[in-house]
């Protein structure tokens, strides 16, 4: 019998928003959205009482909690975008949400902002995230894996 030294499950959400990518030499430097899918890979050393790494819907929870919160139809823009002062100084647009990276918001960028958030959102489990998979159209992805698993 072989025994797994880590046990992972994956949770898939899903969000919608607007950015663009700040510098980008082509269509991607105009305003624009997606519906982003992304998925949370969560490992444990071994399963909980039940036989789960944790229950889905504490991911869920969790995880897409912050998403709705900060990033689920709102306009992800860069620090450095100088297009932002529009939303703080257009009346119409202060009450749109927005939310200032302090990275290009490309599906890179995205994908490693979600692993650490996600990993912070979850210190008191005892999983962590490893890995990221953030989808900006069903065509082009990115993915994000930690260095090192510490549990």
């Amino acid at each position: 019998m072989i025994i797994p030294s880590v046990v992972s499950c994956i949770r898939r959400l899903q969000f919608s928003a607007g950015h663009r990518v700040y510098g980008h030499e082509g269509k991607c430097a105009h305003l624009h959205g997606h519906n982003y899918v992304v998925y949370f890979h969560a490992v444990a050393r071994e399963l909980d009482f039940i036989g789960r790494v944790i229950d889905f819907s504490i991911l869920k929870e969790i995880l897409g909690g912050w998403i709705d919160t900060h990033w689920d139809h709102g306009m992800l823009l860069y620090t450095k975008d100088p297009i932002k002062h529009l939303y703080r100084d257009t009346e119409q647009l202060l009450d749109m949400k927005l939310y200032i990276c302090e990275f290009n918001p490309t599906a890179e960028e995205l994908a490693k902002a979600l692993l650490f958030i996600a990993n912070d959102l979850l210190t008191d489990y005892r999983i962590r995230i490893h890995k990221v998979v953030l989808y900006e159209t069903e065509n082009c992805y990115a993915e994000v894996e930690a260095g090192e698993i510490r549990l």
